[in-house]
């Protein structure tokens, strides 16, 4: 049985953790933290879970976490998550880390688009990123794993499959992408107010998303040559889900059966990647850790769907797969209402 601690327990990636590891048979939730003072019980904090969990959320430091726990969940917002980090790996723990801060292997492509130094740059070069589909033979060795973002893990599940078959063209790419309000997270924001947003579409990021450089990287690592992509993002009237429609370039002529075929070999051992030529809708995969796939053929243009739950898939569910390829287990265990 492995000690669990999560950083940060009081946003939703943290309650859809808990709720994946309240039914895993190896892990052991022993330590939650907030820079709360009173030490709320996880039942005020996250009333869903009442009765599932007699734990407090503690205002501790990264070496108090380290003495108690294996695995840390850190689910800080960006740069918070780089001062915690390393005490926590010199305290001796593996650390799976949910922010942005570790996912970029350039401190100055970080500093760029997030608009800080990074304080521990040295890190970067040689941090896991943690989606299992593409680097599950790297993860499981890894002290550090950087939790991919919602975005971007729809976005690079759906093309993978074509750059690394070279059967695109790596630049030009436009990604449409369209998220839940649970996607700006919980803590309360003017844009993110029901009044705000409901009954209404709104573009946003446009040029300037910090999950492009991301987007950009590992694909860029998928096909071994530099990728471009536009990407636009939107925030939709709905509480949670992902949907990606992506317009890449076909290099030659191909027919959606071949696309489809090419796209469910490359994920044919995966679990958690369902390639259908059913178009994916968000309601299909909400609170799974799935990520379902498709293209289409509009004319000569290829278009390729994908959609994700992004509190599941695209940050709490993943993080569980990446504990397990940490522990030497199945990738799927504790998850298997999912599969």
């Amino acid at each position: 049985m492995s000690r669990i601690g999560i950083l940060g327990a009081t946003g939703y990636t943290a309650l859809e953790l808990l709720k994946i590891l309240a039914r895993h048979p190896q892990a052991e939730v022993t330590t939650l933290t907030t820079r709360q003072e009173n030490s709320p019980h996880l039942s005020d904090v996250h009333p869903s879970l009442a009765g599932l969990f007699d734990l407090r959320c503690e205002n501790l430091s990264p070496e108090d976490v380290g003495r108690r726990c294996d695995i840390v969940f850190c689910a800080l917002p960006h740069t918070a998550s780089m001062e915690a980090v390393p005490q926590l790996l010199d305290a001796g723990c593996r650390v799976v880390d949910l922010s942005a801060d570790y996912r970029l292997s350039d401190p100055g492509v970080y500093e760029t688009w997030y608009g800080h130094v990074h304080t521990d740059p040295t890190r970067l070069s040689s941090t896991v990123y943690g989606l299992p589909e593409l680097f599950s033979d790297q993860i499981g060795s890894a002290d550090l794993v950087a939790n991919p973002g919602c975005y971007t893990s729809t976005s690079i599940l759906g093309l993978a499959p074509f750059l690394a078959a070279g059967v695109i063209e790596p630049n030009g790419i436009v990604i449409d992408a369209k998220s839940g309000v649970s996607g700006a997270g919980r803590k309360p924001k003017l844009g993110t107010l029901f009044a705000e947003c409901n009954e209404s579409v709104t573009a946003y990021g446009i040029g300037n998303h910090r999950h492009t450089p991301e987007i950009e990287q590992v694909l860029s690592d998928v096909c071994g040559t530099p990728v471009q992509v536009a990407f636009n993002p939107h925030l939709m009237p709905m509480d949670r889900g992902i949907l990606c429609s992506m317009y890449p370039r076909l290099k030659q002529p191909m027919s959606e059966d071949d696309l489809l075929e090419l796209a469910r070999s490359f994920y044919q051992d995966q679990p958690f990647v369902r390639v259908s030529s059913q178009i994916p809708a968000t309601k299909n995969v909400a609170h799974t850790n799935f990520c379902d796939l498709s293209v289409r053929l509009n004319r000569d243009q290829l278009v390729v769907f994908s959609a994700t739950d992004n509190l599941i898939k695209g940050a709490s569910g993943v993080a569980v797969q990446n504990m397990n390829l940490l522990l030497g287990l199945d990738q799927t265990l504790g998850m298997l209402s999912f599969v």
